[in-house]
């Protein structure tokens, strides 16, 4: 169970209600009186919490949970400790959406922070340097000589560190900012990711509790977008480099010393290693683990894990030597 810096944290509920919430039968759950204190993810989840299992690439994870109980299918049962209570569930994602309502009723939208005050209402930022109608939130903490530009926006309990440079026109919300990072202008930073659950002619949001985390002497380029984690956070790595209009989905984690040119796009919780180059317009699809040291092609398309060491370019994309070939035949 952990604490959300950013989010009102609802509960604990008995699992009977949690089981009853998501429209099936607690009778036949053994313990189904227990009390659950969070909604986690397989690996951050504690012996006091919930989470879920929908696909076997995260077997790994599942087989070492400490959850209490997980939202999960049968066919995946196997993967799961024996001291676990199996919830068996037709639509996994539907049945984790109305869950984390529970604990998070507020966090399917991006409400409008009310708290938002100008810069210099505030008294405890005088090492800080603002521009001109620079709103700020409560609980607020900004490192000393970091300077923030014009029409910039800073929701609360945002945390922001030493000699960080903030554009004009960025919104940041639900982050955690370390040192010597530099955001351009018009960046939009912790926003909702595209998370919902079609159901016959309606989408159902699903709530986004995670945060942003960027490490030291990141650069994130200008008009790009950073969306906050689901369960887990988004993280950048330090001194990763993003061009203008890149755009990190939910859960996606970077490494260290990673360039990125414009217009790259990531699918939610796909893993980059340390030191990856990504060519302009790439994207890169969901769920993927992208090795070390990868180098990968302007306007690529990955949709497989690629492995440390290598160089890939095209769609689907192939290692570079492989695609040298086929263009040299046409």
């Amino acid at each position: 169970m952990t604490k959300n810096h950013f989010y009102e944290k609802k509960g604990p509920f008995p699992l009977n209600n949690i089981i009853k919430n998501i429209g099936i039968s607690e009778s036949s759950y053994k313990d189904s009186n227990t009390m659950i204190y969070g909604f986690e993810s397989l690996n951050n989840a504690t012996p006091e919490d919930i989470t879920f299992f929908n696909s076997i690439k995260y077997k790994d994870l599942s087989l070492k949970t400490k959850a209490k109980a997980c939202i999960s299918t049968k066919n995946l049962f196997k993967y799961l400790p024996k001291n676990c209570i199996k919830i068996d569930v037709k639509n996994v994602l539907f049945a984790v959406t109305l869950t984390s309502k529970m604990f998070y009723p507020t966090a399917d939208m991006d409400f409008p922070d009310n708290s938002l005050k100008k810069a210099e209402d505030f008294k405890n930022f005088s090492n800080v340097k603002f521009g001109t109608n620079v709103l700020i939130g409560k609980n607020v903490l900004i490192g000393k000589n970091t300077c923030i530009a014009s029409n910039t926006i800073i929701e609360s309990n945002v945390v922001i560190g030493e000699n960080c440079l903030i554009g004009s026109f960025v919104t940041i919300k639900n982050s955690l900012i370390a040192n010597d990072v530099h955001i351009q202008d018009g960046c939009k930073i912790g926003v909702k990711g595209f998370g919902f659950i079609p159901i016959k002619d309606k989408n159902i949001r699903s709530p986004h509790v995670g945060s942003v985390i960027l490490e030291d002497g990141v650069e994130i380029g200008a008009n790009s977008t950073i969306d906050r984690g689901s369960l887990t956070n988004t993280v950048i790595g330090g001194n990763t480099f993003l061009d203008n209009q890149v755009h990190v989905a939910h859960n996606v984690k970077i490494g260290k010393n990673c360039m990125i040119a414009g217009q790259v796009g990531f699918a939610g919780s796909t893993v980059l290693g340390d030191n990856v180059v990504i060519g302009g317009q790439a994207g890169i699809s969901g769920h993927l683990k992208i090795g070390n040291n990868v180098k990968i092609g302007g306007g690529s398309g990955v949709i497989n894990n690629v492995s440390d060491n290598m160089q890939v370019m095209g769609y689907p994309a192939i290692p570079l030597k492989e695609f040298v070939k086929l263009r040299k035949k046409k």
